[in-house]
């Protein structure tokens, strides 16, 4: 993520994306919780329980990683600051920290106060973060990565309008039209465009250099953004069009897992290495998903792509890329030479890392089948608590060691 031209002037302070990074646990752990005690989500993709689960884990989890993850590589990979950086960090966490709970009490309750308050919430800290990171976007350089954020941007504008509408028709603001093409419309921006541009983008920064893999060919990189955008604009426009685009979009996706998947059998350092478990099963359900929603199955292909895909990739992540910052940082802080300062691998032992990704694994291998067997939707509930839990353990002892050391967050 964090390329050999870096200066501290173009990296922001260590606590901004840590403040997203450690809120993110917090709504894994109240995922598996309302997954394991309310189990009748696992009845209908439409059902208010699922809906509730799939905003806790795509707002909370993945929204908060995302977000955080963007405040860090854009300064950094795109070579241009975000305007007005501490106060959106502070407005964009807070609008998504208070609006989640809030949207997804509201849509299990079906409470109007519940989602007016938290459709603001989250709008209020969307629209700061599209702003200022718009801004940032608009004079970087257009390599594959920033064309990659460009079209994940602008598929979370789509997916925060489509949502805002969503909201205003649950809460009975108005009537008529045709809201299951909206909710459709909605998830496929958030998880097709926004999430898995943004995945791929990202991917194609941390792939070859924190897991040591060739690059990615510069044909994929190249022409990748452009199905994606061209995928993007067939959605939008009605059937058979709209068929075209998912097409398109579900191309570029398995054309990414593919590639991916064939780098990491090519990585130089042949060594274990628990974030490669994490990426190969985030993929592999990846393929699994979008096969399932060719089929039809919607709620299965659905968790796979939430929980097994994107989950699992963000997850991996952020055990390379938490410890190389609080590294870096410290590092930059304390100086190069100065003796006893802990490597990477201090910072998180693999085992620990490892017992989470066998938590995630065994969470992930119950709630898979819950659709056909209900009974499993609480002992897996329990398995993503526990694996939530974990890992926000594991980024607090980053964390702390990191204090310890006499690194400032700020």
């Amino acid at each position: 993520m964090i390329g050999a031209g870096l200066t501290m002037e173009q990296a922001p302070p260590f606590g901004v994306p840590l403040r997203f990074f450690l809120t993110a646990p917090l709504f894994l752990v109240a995922a598996g919780l309302l997954a394991a005690f309310s189990p009748d989500w696992s009845s209908a993709a439409q059902h208010p329980t699922t809906l509730a689960l799939t905003h806790l884990l795509s707002l909370g989890v993945l929204g908060m990683v995302m977000f955080g993850a963007m405040t860090q590589m854009l300064p950094v990979v795109a070579g241009t600051p975000l305007p007005h950086l501490a106060v959106v960090a502070w407005v964009s966490h807070l609008g998504f920290f208070l609006g989640t709970p809030a949207l997804a009490w509201g849509l299990a309750a079906g409470s109007a106060q519940a989602l007016h308050a938290g459709a603001a919430l989250i709008s209020a800290g969307g629209l700061a973060f599209l702003l200022s990171v718009g801004a940032a976007l608009l004079q970087a350089r257009g390599i594959p990565t920033v064309r990659a954020m460009r079209v994940a941007l602008f598929g979370l504008a789509a997916t925060l309008a489509l949502g805002l509408g969503m909201a205003a028709w649950l809460a009975g603001d108005w009537e008529g039209g045709d809201p299951m093409r909206l909710l459709a419309r909605h998830a496929e921006m958030g998880l097709g465009v926004w999430i898995g541009a943004l995945i791929m983008g990202s991917a194609w920064q941390v792939i070859p250099m924190l897991q040591l893999t060739p690059p990615y060919p510069a044909a994929h990189t190249r022409w990748l953004p452009w199905i994606m955008v061209a995928g993007l604009a067939l959605n939008l426009l009605p059937a058979p069009w709209h068929l075209a685009g998912n097409g398109l979009l579900g191309a570029g996706l398995v054309l990414f897992a593919l590639t991916t998947l064939r780098l990491l059998g090519q990585r130089k350092r042949k060594i274990p290495d628990v974030t490669l478990d994490f990426w190969r099963l985030g993929l592999v359900c990846l393929l699994a998903s979008l096969a399932l929603a060719l089929a039809g199955v919607e709620l299965m292909a659905g968790l796979l792509f939430l929980a097994g895909f994107a989950l699992s990739v963000v997850n991996g992540m952020l055990y390379k890329i938490v410890p190389f910052l609080a590294w870096f940082h410290l590092q930059a802080q304390r100086g190069l030479m100065t003796p006893g300062l802990p490597g990477m691998k201090d910072y998180l032992p693999d085992r620990r890392a490892r017992r989470q990704f066998r938590l995630h694994l065994a969470a992930l291998a119950c709630l898979a089948p819950a659709p056909y067997l209900p009974w499993m939707a609480w002992p897996g509930g329990l398995l993503l608590a526990a694996s939530g839990l974990a890992l926000g353990m594991n980024l607090l002892h980053i964390a702390a060691l990191f204090r310890r050391r006499e690194g400032r967050f700020s």
